[in-house]
């Protein structure tokens, strides 16, 4: 029988060949083109699909997973909805350990793909007992046929996005991307990417966006893990309170730092300005890219990608909810015109 090429076999075919969208509005008093790598467009809405997938595939082709075992993962929620999603096609168990930080509309959608999840509380350090890391590993050790695929510390997580994400940039540029700017949280997706455009172009500039609260833009500078720069924030993905080996530093040229308020205001900014419908990590990139503009960074040749990592869907009860930005203080007299009451008929 012939096969119809307009029919895909599962959902698992769609990861991967992002668009690259061009940003008009928000950069219009910009000099150089500004590009989104808008990965919402995957299956599962967010980057993490590409790891997802080449990674447990990668298992299966080492004999290290077998039809019926359990996936054991730790996430602040993408990574596991891409998981929960692979293992659906594939007759997986899946198991998350997910941070207290990230949205309740992230860990209702892991449940409704039908992951069982351990959600652990978010400001500890990573060596407490309670915290998703140490979690994850203890259900490992307990349950047989268990595989853990530990995203921050899994050298295929750079590999993935060597892989696909770098080569996209590079055909969908034409090969003139001159800076690439994105989050790194757990630095799969900048180290993976920034390797690949290097080897093509070592002009090309690296910059990661980093939280504060996060140790990795001062563990750049100075490749010593200062835990005094680690204190709560609200931005979920971004920045970290370990160093992933998952993270290339050297692929990297520089780092900076965003605020929650300023993320969040630029993540509605993005909707309102461009139609894209992105999450607060995409946001926290475009206000990343604000400030490198300011600081002098890019010039009218420039040609800057930023990577949108997923989809605003997941954020309705925060960035996108007036009563959380409230509740964080977010809503002052500079931005209080954001706010608009919804008038009933009665």
């Amino acid at each position: 029988m012939k096969q119809n090429k307009q029919v895909i076999d599962s959902v698992l075919d769609l990861i991967g060949k992002t668009p690259l969208i061009k940003l008009n509005k928000m950069t219009s008093d910009f000099e150089g083109e500004y590009l989104a790598k808008v990965e919402a467009f995957n299956p599962g809405h967010s980057t993490k699909d590409r790891i997802a997938l080449y990674i447990i595939e990668e298992a299966e082709r080492r004999g290290i997973l077998s039809p019926g075992d359990t996936i054991i993962e730790t996430t602040s929620g993408n990574t596991g909805f891409s998981i929960a999603m692979v293992s659906v096609i594939k007759g997986y168990e899946c198991i998350l350990a997910v941070s207290s930080k990230s949205s309740s509309d992230k860990i209702d959608m892991l449940k409704a793909l039908g992951a069982k999840v351990y959600v652990c509380p978010a400001h500890v350090s990573a060596d407490d007992k309670r915290s998703y890391y140490q979690v994850a590993k203890r259900l490992h050790e307990e349950i047989k046929g268990s595989v853990y695929i530990n995203q921050y510390f899994n050298e295929l997580n750079i590999e993935a996005h060597y892989k696909t994400t770098g080569p996209e940039i590079w055909d969908q540029t034409n090969g003139e991307i001159t800076h690439l700017v994105a989050c790194s949280g757990t630095g799969g997706t900048i180290s993976g990417t920034a390797k690949f455009l290097k080897e093509k172009n070592p002009n090309i500039k690296i910059y990661g966006v980093d939280a504060y609260g996060s140790v990795l833009k001062k563990y750049h500078e100075t490749r010593e893990f200062d835990a005094n720069e680690i204190y709560p924030y609200r931005i979920e993905g971004l920045g970290k309170n370990l160093i992933p080996t998952a993270t290339d530093f050297d692929v990297i040229d520089t780092f900076v730092k965003v605020t929650d308020e300023e993320s969040a205001h630029t993540t509605r900014e993005i909707a309102k300005t461009e139609g894209l419908f992105v999450g607060y990590t995409s946001g926290a990139a475009m206000q990343g890219v604000k400030q490198l503009y300011a600081e002098g960074a890019f010039d009218k040749d420039a040609k800057v990608v930023i990577i949108f990592p997923d989809h605003g869907s997941r954020y309705m009860s925060k960035v996108f909810s007036d009563q959380w930005m409230e509740e964080q203080g977010f809503f002052d007299s500079k931005n209080e015109a954001t706010v608009k009451t919804i008038q009933y008929i009665k």
